[in-house]
């Protein structure tokens, strides 16, 4: 039997497109702070994809990137420091 993490890196095979969505509170501040972030870690996402959506009473703003994710560390990386962000309130 595959150790836990064996099996759960065996969910992806990298590298591939992977949606990341991440909302936080609307701030004009919250796009290009996400986008900085992310390309930290994924120097070839293209900025021009990235999609923003508000909520309906417009409170929010969800930001979808697609990245082209190389491994698992990357990801785990990524997820904690966006989710660490003041900005930021979830990373799905």
């Amino acid at each position: 039997m595959p150790a836990m993490s064996e099996e759960r890196d065996s969910l992806f095979d990298f590298p591939c497109a992977f949606p990341l969505k991440i909302m936080g509170l609307a701030d004009t501040a919250l796009a290009q702070e996400v986008l900085a972030v992310v390309l930290r870690h994924a120097a070839d996402f293209d900025a021009a994809t990235m999609c923003m959506r508000a909520s309906s009473g417009g409170k929010y703003v969800s930001l979808t990137c697609t990245i082209n994710a190389t491994s698992r560390a990357q990801l785990d990386t990524l997820y904690r420091e966006l989710s660490s962000h003041p900005l930021v309130k979830i990373v799905l």
